[in-house]
């Protein structure tokens, strides 16, 4: 299991043990964390499991592929460095100890 911690817009802090293979996304949902609304269901296809990744995360994550970047453009306040989909990231082992935070909302 790898620890990922969500933390909500208002400061509420989320630990939660997320298998390897699944996504943050699937992680967030199965989990209940309020703020990612995965409307596409990990598609790809919307942008509301965006969160900004923790800094020093970001050289540590797989490159954005193109269509994330695409439907990051849709995303509710994008920082061109931490924003990511959670949908597009695979939990592995070497994410043990990730964090994300959770924009103000999802568009």
């Amino acid at each position: 299991m790898a620890k990922i911690t969500y933390i909500e817009h208002n400061g509420t802090v989320h630990e939660i043990d997320v298998k390897p293979g699944m996504t943050v996304m699937e992680g967030a949902r199965d989990n209940g964390v309020p703020g990612i609304d995965a409307d596409c269901g990990g598609a790809c296809a919307c942008s509301t499991c965006h969160v900004y990744v923790a800094a020093e995360w970001v050289d540590r994550l797989p490159a954005k592929d193109p269509m994330e970047e695409d439907m990051l453009d849709f995303a509710w306040q994008p920082d061109p460095v931490r924003s990511r989909l959670t949908c597009q990231i695979k939990v592995t082992p070497e994410l043990d100890g990730l964090v994300v935070n959770l924009p103000e909302r999802q568009i």
